[in-house]
């Protein structure tokens, strides 16, 4: 544990050991001694400050290329418990209720809501985007039943978003 945490924080360094050992609090030479494999368990006050450095400087990029991959190839999914209310056609039923909806959403969707999320857009605008999205994929089945069907997203108990 103690030594791939350090090599992913010295290489995130430039493989600078000093700068390393700085960060973290240690000499430079316990954090050479880690590299060797000379001492093979941190400290335990030592592995806190690895993870935390650790998720810092890694887990941001993680993020990115996942949500990278998510909006150009894979899409996303939604689990959501939510109140859907509809317009629809005459002599359908226009009455909303809570459902609870897991659905995949194309990329297109997914880049949709990233960018409307790094805009800086409002919960209300991000749900809509959700609400569209689910309304295309799970309620029209891409326009294939329910011609002219709006839905609305409100009411939600939670929404989790999960990568392909």
């Amino acid at each position: 544990m103690g030594k791939t945490w350090l090599s992913v924080t010295v290489k995130g360094l430039k493989g600078l050991t000093r700068e390393a050992a700085q960060l973290l609090g240690v000499s430079q030479r316990t954090v050479e001694r880690y590299l060797r494999d000379q001492i093979r368990q941190p400290r335990p006050e030592l592995a806190e400050r690895l993870a935390a450095e650790v998720r810092r400087r890694w887990q941001p990029r993680v993020r990115d290329r996942a949500k990278k991959q998510a909006a150009t190839s894979t899409g996303i999914v939604i689990e959501t418990r939510a109140g859907f209310g509809f317009t629809a056609a005459a002599g359908s039923s226009d009455d909303g209720r809570v459902r609870l909806v897991t659905q995949h959403l194309p990329p297109v969707y997914a880049a949709r809501l990233f960018d409307a999320q790094a805009a800086g857009a409002s919960d209300t605008e991000l749900q809509a985007v959700v609400a569209e999205g689910l309304q295309d994929q799970y309620f029209t089945d891409r326009d294939r039943r329910a011609p002219g069907l709006q839905v609305e997203f409100t009411d939600s108990d939670y929404v989790q978003i999960g990568y392909q």
